[in-house]
């Protein structure tokens, strides 16, 4: 296997004599004159290794580091430094960088370092691989993650879960909000009884307090009988109300009460019903700007917020990716009968610098894709989808250079739509995520535009 290194040095003899001394052991060498340089190499091209000078003007090592650490924490780091920068070389160690070496460069020494680097990246993508393949992937419930940003919320999560406290799950759209309310039910006490989902979002106004509490026959016109709600269809067990900031504001005052009073009257009856239910609710939306806005009730959000659990988005926990992609590639291979056992390095740096604005949902619609798409026993770069590499809908969209402001905006949007469709195999609830509106919104809009 041939490595990517990237040389950064802003000394131009420094430079050329570590490209020739590492070509000749067989690198694949880039170089670069300064560290903003580095950073456009870096997002364009395929990088195993970066060895990098501390002291350059404009962007420095430890920015160049740290950059590069946003842009693929997979890419390991080497800082050269003086001798009389041996403490910023220890900095710089601290902040992620695998090693350094000091100038003036021990050639030998330098190729010892960088050998010891590869091999440790290896032997974790070997470990990681093995993992897959003996079903002990790190994970809660089915949750797939082994980054430090989705300790607290996994942390919180298995210290509540035996609680009867209500819980907030906040988080951007595909984040995995109702699997961690699925984990949170099963390692609970009420895991032997129902767990029940409903998305608000899915439900029009007149028909919310109907699905939530239940009603009577007769109870209004189409009510032709009797018909039990979420709540007592979770009883025992745990409600899961997803996008909760959609409630309206006349059912979110009934909620609150049942809250408190752990009671419901169907719709149609004046009867109270005592419930056994534990709610978690989930939403994408900032909750606390709708309570000042007043279109959400603060009293309802502080029933509602006892225990929160924030869910960062996949672009903050890059090093769950390789683990999703492994898991999501071994799913759909089985699921499509196909013989498909890795990823190629050039895909796997793709994936690694895209922003998943949809998430590990995009992340699980981009992968099976892939599976669908290839002919090869590995997915390669071209059997991904032209977002990921870089491609967004408004370059795949010529905007129409006539008509008037309002025409050409709805064209535009349709782009949009039709794209995050096609990313999302049809499915309108996926395609609502990824455009970041609920789905009845959605719906709205593919009625709008005739689709």
């Amino acid at each position: 296997m041939k490595y990517n290194i990237l040389i950064v040095d802003d000394e131009a003899a420094q430079r050329d004599t570590l490209a020739g001394f590492l070509r000749k052991k067989g690198y694949e060498i880039s170089t670069a004159m300064n560290g903003l340089a580095a950073i456009k190499i870096t997002e364009n091209n395929p990088v195993d290794m970066i060895l990098t000078d501390l002291r350059m003007p404009d962007l420095d090592g430890l920015g160049v580091l740290k950059r590069v650490k946003e842009i693929n924490p997979d890419i390991d780091v080497v800082v050269m430094t003086a001798y009389g920068s041996i403490e910023a070389a220890t900095e710089a160690m601290k902040q992620g960088a695998v090693d350094f070496v000091a100038k003036p460069i021990d050639l030998t020494q330098l190729e010892l370092v960088m050998r010891k680097a590869l091999e440790r990246k290896q032997l974790i993508a070997e470990n990681r691989r093995l993992k897959e393949l003996a079903g002990e992937r790190l994970n809660l419930g089915g949750i797939i993650a082994s980054s430090s940003a989705m300790d607290e919320a996994l942390s919180i999560a298995s210290r509540v879960a035996r609680s009867k406290a209500t819980i907030l799950i906040a988080g951007e759209s595909g984040t995995g909000k109702e699997l961690v309310a699925k984990a949170i039910h099963h390692a609970s006490d009420r895991s032997e009884d129902p767990f029940v989902p409903v998305n608000m979002a899915a439900l029009s106004d007149h028909l919310v307090e109907s699905e939530l509490f239940g009603h009577e026959k007769g109870a209004f016109t189409g009510a032709d009988k009797f018909r039990k709600g979420r709540f007592e269809s979770a009883s025992g067990g745990t409600l899961f109300i997803d996008e909760v900031g959609d409630v309206p504001l006349n059912t979110q005052v009934k909620l609150l009460r049942v809250l408190q009073e752990q009671t419901i009257e169907r719709v149609g009856s004046s009867q109270s019903l005592s419930i056994d239910v534990r709610v978690i609710a989930a939403t994408n939306r900032h909750l606390e700007e709708m309570v000042k806005q007043g279109s959400f009730r603060e009293d309802f959000y502080y029933r509602l917020n006892v225990v929160k659990i924030v869910l960062p988005p996949l672009r903050k926990r890059k090093t769950d990716i390789p683990l999703l992609v492994d898991y999501f590639l071994q799913r759909f291979s089985e699921q499509y009968e196909k013989n498909i056992h890795g990823v190629s390095r050039e895909a796997m740096d793709l994936l690694m610098k895209y922003t998943f604005p949809g998430n590990v949902r995009e992340l699980e619609n981009i992968v099976e894709r892939a599976v669908l798409l290839s002919r090869d026993d590995v997915l390669a770069s071209h059997d991904l989808p032209p977002t990921v590499h870089g491609e967004s809908p408004q370059k795949a969209f010529t905007e129409p250079t006539n008509g008037s402001f309002q025409e050409r905006v709805e064209a535009f949007e349709q782009a949009l739509i039709r794209d995050a469709l096609q990313a999302a195999n049809g499915v309108q609830t996926r395609a609502a995520e990824i455009l970041g509106m609920t789905e009845r919104h959605l719906r709205y809009k593919l009625k709008k535009y005739g689709k």
